[in-house]
């Protein structure tokens, strides 16, 4: 069957019926007419731009890591532990910062992909004029905030030495200074992979993370005559990468890809219709962002009163983790854009079938990911530091790493499928079950009882574990299918 790459399967089949509520029970048999080599095709046709491209994200992230563990050298392995520290600090301040435009990512996503089941260009092009729009004006304001508060939230996330605050301050303020042109080509990258394009997605990542590596070497260490910024110019580096990623993903989007084009000219004003669909969808997905990340940060400030070399330990072991989501994340793109796709046609069938495929070839990759970690991982994390007591605490946790990669996979694949359907408010509550109420609960409880940075990682692995559990469950009720726009009757 010959197809261009935004088509799918599903487009050669007929539209379906109303869903009857009295019809929930996920089904494990075909759709009729419907080859399972087929959906494979289509679910690692969309999966695998994807997956090269947060695999090769996450590198990055991993090399711009590394080369911020490396300042001081091997004869002043603390500084390193510092920088990685001050890095550290910053992440979770900042991803809750994004949860605005994360949130409404989702919306976008999930009414983009229903608009391409439906044919209709029109809508979905709305859509994404709708979401840049909200995306820029959350982000001027949340940009602002970040820059006039960075260092009491370095602060607050729990650093205790006086570099370690500053140059966590640094590497904030650099960010936030470049946040608006991460926000927009987010939102272009949610818009593109709805509708099946993630090949465009990875090549500007992947010429952005290019140019990240570079200036990482340039401006971290001062070479060819750059000035040396330390972990400042890791931060510029990053800005600079996103900066390149927006350049070439709005020129895509302004060219048209097929089915997405931004037209200038039709402005930019706000429609009710359209913004109450996104925001029915976004709002509980921004809920869950909130509590994900209030989870993460009292996790985080847990860990980090552990002191600078255990916190330096779970750093890296949670960059680390980051490179398995990978698999996960990607193969939850094709989830996420095949179940709103076949939800605009009316074929819950064949969501359930895209579902079932993406998480039987995720779970492979998942194994890989597993035996790499149990055998390798001491390798892996004496990459970033030298510190003996480093290495040695990282390879234990790396234990823990490989023994969730089945469990984590499915789960995000799952989430995926989930958020396609617009089902944003049954994950927003397992998210407030399980990382703002289990792992950080959980954490305090084991790291106050002795357990130190290993009972940290007992509390992530149980979070996990649960979390996997329950949107099993939530997936095999049905109830997703249920789920409509505003404009549908």
């Amino acid at each position: 069957m010959k197809t261009n790459r935004l088509q799918t399967t599903l487009d050669r089949l007929p539209y379906g019926d109303e869903i009857a509520s009295s019809d929930l029970k996920v089904k494990k048999s075909l759709p009729e007419g419907v080859k399972s080599s087929e959906l494979y095709q289509d679910v690692i046709r969309i999966a695998w731009p994807s997956f090269v491209e947060l695999l090769l994200t996450q590198l990055a992230s991993m090399v711009d890591l590394m080369m911020v563990g490396s300042i001081g050298g091997k004869t002043n392995p603390s500084m390193g532990a510092q920088a990685l520290s001050a890095v550290g600090l910053t992440t979770q301040p900042k991803f809750l910062l994004m949860a605005a435009f994360i949130a409404m990512n989702t919306g976008v996503t999930a009414l983009v992909a229903r608009y391409k089941g439906t044919g209709d260009k029109e809508q979905a092009n709305l859509v994404v004029r709708q979401g840049l729009l909200f995306t820029f004006i959350a982000t001027i304001f949340l940009s602002i905030l970040g820059i006039i508060f960075a260092r009491p939230m370095v602060l607050f996330m729990g650093s205790t030495e006086e570099i370690v605050t500053e140059w966590g301050t640094q590497y904030l303020q650099i960010q936030m200074a470049g946040f608006l042109t991460m926000a927009l080509t987010s939102t272009i990258t949610a818009s593109l992979r709805a509708v099946g394009d993630s090949r465009t997605c990875m090549i500007y990542n992947l010429i952005a993370n290019g140019v990240n590596v570079i200036f990482n070497w340039l401006l971290i260490y001062g070479n060819l005559g750059f000035p040396e910024m330390g972990v400042a110019g890791a931060s510029l580096a990053t800005v600079i990468g996103q900066l390149v990623a927006f350049i070439i993903a709005l020129s895509v989007l302004l060219r048209g890809n097929g089915f997405l084009k931004l037209e200038v000219k039709l402005g930019f004003y706000p429609h009710k219709l359209t913004l109450q669909n996104m925001l029915n969808i976004g709002l509980p997905a921004m809920i869950e962002q909130l509590l994900m990340r209030t989870g993460i940060i009292i996790f985080t400030r847990t860990v980090a009163s552990l002191g600078t070399t255990a916190y330096a330990t779970h750093q890296i072991c949670m960059n680390i983790v980051s490179l398995s989501f990978m698999t996960g994340q990607a193969f939850a793109v094709s989830a996420t854009t095949l179940v709103g796709q076949s939800l605009g046609r009316r074929r819950p069938d064949m969501a359930e079938a895209y579902c079932s495929k993406a998480r039987t070839t995720g779970l492979i990759s998942a194994l890989v990911f597993m035996v790499v970690f149990a055998v390798f991982g001491r390798e892996i994390v004496s990459l970033y530091n030298s510190d003996p007591s480093i290495i040695e605490t990282g390879a234990k946790i790396m234990l823990f790493v490989a023994f969730l990669q089945p469990f984590q996979t499915s789960q995000f694949i799952i989430a995926g499928g989930l958020r396609g359907a617009g089902d944003t408010k049954a994950t927003a509550l397992i998210t407030f079950l399980t990382v703002l109420l289990l792992r950080p609960g959980l954490a305090i409880l084991l790291v106050n009882a002795g357990l130190g940075l290993y009972g940290a990682w007992i509390a992530f692995v149980s979070d996990q574990l649960t979390r996997s559990f329950l949107v099993l469950t939530r997936y095999n009720s049905g109830k997703w299918k249920l789920i409509k726009l505003k404009s549908e009757h």
